[in-house]
């Protein structure tokens, strides 16, 4: 069990970006819809029993940290470490993970990451990424304070008021 937090415990502002650990759900579904042919005929299908442990494994090791210092990028064969000093911004395609575009022209993808994720590479990115839902927030809530406050300001000059008398 981890330590409880305090007021003197650094806060960890990495942020760990992956795939949902359900997936292995479907990784379980996927063994048993291939037990069937393996045990119809094991000697054409055997092989195919190692596909559900390959897309588990693949699950498991497939991440974005994001921290202070910059991005680790985890990919099935290869890891990548690059700071924030490299990055000259991040392009978001319709399908597929978000692509870091580099100061030397290069473009890296980030694993699991796509544009829902973008408060959580905000958070932990120290202010060198925004956040656009966080805009949206701030606007809606000032637009609710505004409707508040008119609210308030009609309730308070109607009731100063008084009311025609119906003779």
């Amino acid at each position: 069990m981890p330590p409880q937090s305090s007021s003197h415990t650094p806060a960890d502002s990495r942020q760990v970006i992956r795939i949902s650990p359900l997936a292995l759900i479907a990784c379980i579904f996927l063994l048993f819809c291939l037990s069937f042919p393996v045990l119809g005929w094991p000697a054409a299908f055997g092989w195919t029993l190692v596909i559900p442990f390959l897309v588990a494994a693949w699950v498991l090791r497939v991440r974005t940290t994001v921290s202070p210092d910059g991005l680790e990028l985890r990919r099935a064969f290869s890891s990548q470490s690059i700071s924030w000093d490299e990055i000259k911004g991040f392009r978001f395609p319709k399908r597929g993970w978000a692509r870091a575009d580099l100061v030397d022209g290069t473009e890296v993808s980030l694993p699991t990451v796509t544009f829902g994720r973008l408060p959580q590479l905000a958070s932990a990115s120290g202010a060198r990424v925004t956040d656009p839902y966080a805009a949206a927030r701030e606007a809606e809530e000032r637009k609710r304070a505004a409707e508040d406050e008119a609210t308030e300001s009609d309730r308070a000059g109607t009731a100063d008021v008084p009311e025609p008398n119906a003779d």
